[in-house]
């Protein structure tokens, strides 16, 4: 076989498999215990929207998950605050959280591989995804950010900081 066929597919291989080899072994084997290292915010189904909004805020999460009697009850999302709560005439400060959640959300368990968890979240556009134990008890949350800098970890620095089209080069950013 002549050699620029070797190299022909060797380059066919390489678009098909972008990445470090290592990744895509990583996707299979590392769970979302390797992933999901920041115990979630735990609240009840009766806490005031209020509280659950300043309990978001002040530690930068973009979720609670909801307990009732020791088991996830729901989850509650900044997405759920965009379009349930936003521009509605809501008494804050009185109306509990059960009434805005997500109700029994899919869960996954923190033995799940990253890989699958990666695809439900895309398939089902989840951003954030309960973990529970085999209890249904909540152990973590793992984000899709979590996910993606995980993931960012196996690729060198260079290709991280590529600007959006390197034909471009950098540019500066106007407005927000």
């Amino acid at each position: 076989m002549p050699v620029h066929d070797n190299d022909h597919r060797e380059r066919v291989l390489e678009e098909e498999q972008p990445g470090p080899s290592e990744l895509e072994s990583v996707l299979f084997s590392a769970t979302l215990k390797d992933v999901a290292a920041v115990a979630p915010i735990v609240v009840e189904p009766a806490t005031a929207l209020a509280e659950v909004l300043r309990l978001m805020r002040e530690n930068r999460r973009g979720c609670v998950l909801v307990e009732q009697a020791g088991r996830l009850a729901g989850i509650f999302t900044e997405r759920d605050v965009l379009v349930k709560i936003a521009g509605n005439p809501i008494d804050l400060d009185h109306k509990p959280v059960s009434d805005y959640m997500t109700p029994d959300p899919d869960t996954l368990s923190g033995d799940s591989g990253v890989g699958y968890a990666l695809n439900k979240m895309v398939v089902e556009g989840y951003r954030h995804i309960p973990l529970v134990d085999d209890q249904g008890r909540p152990t973590g949350v793992v984000s899709m950010r979590d996910l993606i800098e995980y993931i960012s970890g196996f690729y060198r620095q260079e290709v991280l900081n590529l600007p959006p089209d390197p034909r471009l080069g950098p540019h500066k950013r106007e407005g927000a």
